[in-house]
């Protein structure tokens, strides 16, 4: 069944919505999730703070809808990663270039979940560990199809390895001012070689 096109209002909310969303994973990477008001949220966003209530319930909910819809994008994007290319070493290397695109382009999420997620109500937080570990399960497929005699278990603890080799790119980057091609090519090839031992 296909979805009822798109009038101006629906389409200015679902604006509005994204902006709050971006706004939040700002003010919440640089102060953290209890030094950010719903005024804060809404004068960063354009609006004042009670319009905020119009897409979200709190600040809370809006935290939880950032790192929930964020943890979707990324399970939807290693899928698709995983569809496109068939072959085992390719997929590996393209899962590397897309995990290492997403930490680039989102630092301020990054950054949230690692300092804030214990801030997200439970059935959120549930959500949040229940898809990444969806994703974390296409990386283990890929290397046990590429190694099949290296234990699920250590295939795991590598694929968290990496991820957290790549996911500090927004501090490491933000330190020593690396230009953002030199980072993505150096992690790229430290994935590789962390995941392969070539």
């Amino acid at each position: 069944m296909s979805q009822p096109p798109l009038t101006a209002r629906t389409q200015a909310k679902a604006e509005r919505r994204g902006v709050l969303l971006q706004s939040a994973a700002t003010l919440f990477a640089q102060r953290g999730f209890n030094g950010v008001s719903i005024e804060d949220l809404g004068a960063a966003a354009g609006v004042s703070g009670p319009a905020v209530y119009r897409h979200f319930n709190g600040k809370q909910a809006l935290l939880g809808a950032l790192l929930v819809e964020v943890s979707e994008d990324l399970l939807a994007g290693g899928r698709a990663v995983l569809t496109a290319t068939l072959e085992n070493g390719p997929s590996l290397r393209a899962l590397i270039a897309f995990h290492v695109d997403f930490a680039l382009c989102k630092p301020d999420v990054i950054r949230v979940q690692d300092r804030d997620f214990d801030s997200l109500p439970d059935a959120e937080r549930g959500a949040v560990r229940s898809l990444q570990r969806a994703y974390v399960e296409l990386w283990v497929e890929v290397l046990g199809r590429l190694f099949p005699d290296r234990p699920i278990a250590v295939r795991r603890v590598q694929a968290h390895a990496v991820f957290g080799l790549i996911n500090s790119t927004p501090h490491s980057v933000q330190l020593h001012g690396h230009p953002e091609a030199t980072a993505r090519s150096v992690l790229e090839n430290m994935a590789w070689a962390a995941l392969t031992g070539v």
